[in-house]
């Protein structure tokens, strides 16, 4: 793993987050290092604010550090790498400030860096936030793996602020500058965000923030793992990776005695799963606990006699299974004995040897050509 970022205009020790041993990932890529270079190249003194979007682990807080940045990230996970990064290079934390992707954004801002997500909506909804304060003084420098940014991320960026440009790709990375147009020259746009959907054969509207995964209709493993949801058994109930948090909203629309807490990294997903349960169940809401984590920091043994878990196999834009692996280990040390995990995922990625691993058992519920459901139990 190669935990130092050398460039001829910084030298940064950073780790990926939660910092393992023998992490084949390391914490940038080569947009990080395209936008320091791009900054160190032109003079840099904005008389406003700094707002940093999407900075994965830290790089960009960190090289921006002496300007006091506002750090925008949907991200839990992202905020405690950049606090521990700047921890690791001895820069002060107190320098920044950390802020959800939901909360109002700094008026006229001086500089806005950021760091194009391969999600769309969620670089539409940022842009959109951003449309409400930005000033044709702004400067917008935006950067992505060149893969992700498309002739749509540049019409975006054009559609909501204004003339934009891109670069040459430069170690498969590319740069957007964008020109903010005058406000008055642009027009009244409607937000699309929450987006919502009917969740089939329940008479509920599902509401998602425009960073949660499968936004637009119920996805296909939180299906199946609906149809075989266990029911009236456990008292209470870790909705672990909520998303918009569907399957802990059928629990309490099915069981008026359970009480579900909603955990995810991301706020907006957090958001959305707080937003169903107002909309759709406003009498379950003292049954209802909404965290955001990284997956069961902190939370006490026996806090819940069930968990339930629809992993994500990814980290950011990398493709890992340490995410999973934590949640299982988490499940075991906050489970009581007899507390059961149940998980959902594609059957090719052999969560059943996992549990084994932990639980000593590993027990498959239901499984179907592309999903298994299996439940292990602490003994």
């Amino acid at each position: 793993m190669q935990t130092l970022l050398d460039t001829a205009h910084c030298r940064l020790t950073l780790y990926r987050y939660p910092r393992q041993s023998q992490d084949p990932l390391q914490a940038w890529d080569a947009a990080d290092e395209y936008l320091i270079n791009q900054l160190a190249e032109s003079a840099l003194a904005p008389a406003g604010p700094v707002i940093i979007m999407n900075d994965g682990f830290g790089a960009l807080a960190a090289y921006l550090h002496g300007h006091a940045p506002v750090c925008v990230s949907d991200s839990y996970i992202s905020e405690r790498a950049t606090l521990a990064n700047l921890a690791e290079n001895e820069l002060d934390p107190g320098h920044i400030t950390l802020q959800d992707a939901l909360a109002p954004l700094p008026s006229a801002p001086a500089l806005v860096v950021i760091k194009v997500s391969k999600y769309q909506a969620l670089l539409e909804q940022q842009l959109l936030a951003l449309r409400q304060v930005v000033t044709p003084a702004t400067r917008i420098l935006a950067a992505g793996k060149a893969k992700d940014i498309h002739s749509s991320t540049l019409k975006l960026f054009e559609k909501y602020l204004g003339p934009t440009q891109t670069s040459l790709a430069w170690k498969k990375a590319r740069l957007i500058h964008c020109t903010v147009e005058d406000g008055a020259e642009r027009q009244a746009l409607a937000n699309p965000f929450p987006t919502t959907w009917p969740l089939e054969g329940s008479g509920m509207l599902i509401h998602n923030h425009a960073n949660v995964f499968s936004r637009t209709s119920l996805d296909i493993g939180a299906r199946f793992m609906l149809d075989n949801l266990p029911i009236h058994s456990a008292r209470k109930v870790i909705d672990l990776g909520c998303g918009n948090g569907v399957l802990g909203l059928a629990l309490l629309a099915r069981d008026s005695e359970v009480e579900v807490t909603f955990i995810d990294e991301s706020y907006m997903a957090v958001a959305s799963a707080r937003l169903n349960v107002e909309h759709n169940l406003p009498g379950a809401l003292p049954r209802a606990h909404f965290m955001v984590n990284n997956c069961l920091d902190g939370v006490e043994v026996g806090s819940a006699d069930r968990i339930l878990c629809n992993p994500p196999f990814h980290q950011l834009q990398a493709i890992t299974d340490h995410i999973a692996w934590q949640m299982f280990s988490d499940a075991h040390r906050v489970l009581p004995q007899g507390g059961e995990l149940w998980i959902v995922g594609n059957r090719h990625l052999d969560y059943h040897n996992k549990l084994k691993r932990l639980f000593a058992n590993a027990q498959v519920v239901a499984s179907n050509s592309k999903f298994v459901i299996l439940k292990a139990i602490k003994r």
